[in-house]
């Protein structure tokens, strides 16, 4: 086979998963050829918010303040019964990865468009729109993947290193590497209204759920002046029940929604998914996002667990193909983002009991600290993965997987800065109060040096500091976070994951193993 390359990867679909990919991959210089059937981004609008962690992997990729005009803060969540007695209510803690707050809504298009807009801007990315795949096919060196171009019905191939298939939940590439979606559809439709606000009405800055066993609702504000309701039919009723936007009006006025309060944009039928791909690899060539997993949207995660994974492969490949990290890494994309989707897919099914009344009193007490919090420590709770390249135990008292908070630091020059923006790109230990270099082994140092770490040391406010590697804790949270949890060094992935402590071992993690790829 020849071994002339297009690209480094290539990636088939350019939602928000294939966008990130694309961005990743850039961001460490690899270069990407993209397929897109569709020439515009689609119109409707299917996620509603992100959240902090997602807000942290634009910030690394440098299109946070991009993206922020599409961003609006969520204060609250409450679980409401249609005469308005609260079940349940969340009042959102401030953001322990960065710029405030926690929570955000999203219109979905201005989002796609501005992120697109970043992409045009990187010449590393080939975005090739109105191309339809036909065919991947994948050797020892790299893969081949076939479109035909939908305006011309010309074909054409390009050959790249790799492949990442992010073309959604009916994914054809995911059935043409032998892959098998896993898990099931439930028999319930529901109605997505989309609607432009005409005036401001009270808590409407809330996400409200109406738990009802006959009709339950979302309820949530969109940015840009948007407002959204997703309301199930009943057995009795269909999408033709609902041919336009004056039929659907009496759902919303059953909520005691007006005219006066919105016009009705447009609507739109789905189903609920809870399924998963049996396997996210195949050979050179990766399931993303929906084409990997398909959840509920309870959670609000669907969308942003295919970001998680365009961001984790594309760090990771990036680095396999510039030399900078073993082949080995990649075989942890599944086995750290798997266990990771299946908790938020059953923490939106459990969420979904909740609004549609089906928890009994002892169900609802026992789900009450996974809703609101990991832990009963919420305002210090931060993301955490359960496998992967790891050191140590993943249990609550250990910091072995979690993401670092992110506080502002300040150099020992004065500057102020958020504390990835001083770290860099790379892995890094950090010390508290120490040079973490001098607490390593000297094996512990080589296998560090291997993977280009930065040795950093974190002092307190009340003390000198000089040098380039050492950054102030001026917001005096890093180090009480790192002391609560008796640890004085810590190794930090690339990703923000903490990777080891001295409390378990600070020795370069082991790769975990893995079943062998198809």
């Amino acid at each position: 086979m020849d071994d002339q390359f297009d690209a480094d990867v290539a990636i088939i679909g350019y939602g928000p998963t294939g966008m990130l990919a694309a961005l990743s991959l850039a961001h460490e210089s690899a270069t990407t050829i993209v397929f897109e059937r569709e020439e515009g981004i689609y119109q409707r609008a299917r996620a509603m918010t992100v959240n902090d962690w997602t807000v942290r992997i634009f910030q690394s990729l440098g299109v946070d303040d991009r993206v922020a005009p599409t961003l609006e803060p969520q204060r609250a969540s409450r679980w409401l019964t249609y005469d308005h007695a609260e079940i349940y209510r969340v009042e959102h803690p401030p953001s322990l990865l960065g710029k405030e707050p926690r929570f955000y809504n999203i219109y979905q298009p201005a989002l796609e468009a501005e992120l697109r807009a970043c992409a045009e801007e990187r010449s590393e990315i080939d975005t090739r729109f109105g191309y339809n795949v036909t065919d991947v096919k994948q050797d020892a060196n790299g893969v081949t993947v076939t479109a035909t171009e939908v305006a011309t019905r010309r074909s054409t191939s390009v050959r790249a290193r790799y492949a990442i298939a992010a073309d959604g939940g009916s994914s054809q590439t995911r059935s043409a590497i032998g892959a098998r979606l896993v898990g099931e559809t439930l028999n319930v439709t529901w109605v997505v209204i989309d609607c432009r606000v005409k005036r401001w009405w009270p808590d409407r800055d809330i996400l409200t759920f109406w738990s009802d066993k006959d009709r339950p609702a979302v309820d949530v504000a969109l940015s840009a002046g948007n407002h959204r309701w997703e309301i199930p039919l009943r057995p009795d009723e269909s999408p033709a029940d609902y041919p336009t936007s004056t039929d659907v009006w009496k759902l919303l006025q059953a909520l005691g929604v007006s005219e006066d309060d919105v016009e009705i944009h447009q609507h739109a039928f789905y189903q609920h998914h809870t399924r998963m791909a049996d396997t996210w690899r195949v050979g050179r060539v990766f399931l993303a996002g929906d084409a990997a997993h398909m959840m509920p949207p309870w959670a609000g995660a669907g969308m942003q667990s295919g970001i998680r994974d365009a961001h984790d492969l594309g760090w990771k490949l990036g680095r396999v193909l510039n030399g900078r990290l073993s082949p080995q890494w990649l075989d942890t994309y599944e086995v750290e983002r798997r266990p990771n989707v299946a908790y938020y897919t059953d923490l939106a099914v459990q969420l979904g009991r909740i609004i549609k009344q089906e928890l009994s009193p002892e169900e609802q007490a026992r789900l009450t600290p996974r809703t609101g919090a990991q832990d009963s420590t919420l305002e210090r709770s931060t993301p955490r993965l359960a496998a992967g390249w790891f050191r140590g135990p993943f249990s609550s008292g250990s910091l072995v997987g979690r993401m670092i908070p992110q506080p502002l630091v300040t150099t020992t020059h004065g500057r102020r800065m958020l504390l990835d923006d001083f770290l860099g790109d790379g892995f890094v230990l950090l010390g508290a109060g120490v040079d973490p270099a001098t607490v390593l082994s000297p094996a512990e140092k080589d296998g560090w040096d291997e993977l280009g770490a930065r040795y950093v040391t974190v002092s307190p406010a009340n003390a000198h500091a000089s040098g380039p590697d050492t950054c102030v804790d001026t917001a005096r949270m890093l180090l009480p976070w790192l002391e609560e949890s008796g640890v004085r060094v810590l190794a930090v992935r690339p990703d923000r994951f903490i990777a080891a402590t001295d409390v378990d071992g600070l020795a370069v993690p082991e790769f975990p193993a893995v079943a062998p790829v198809k």
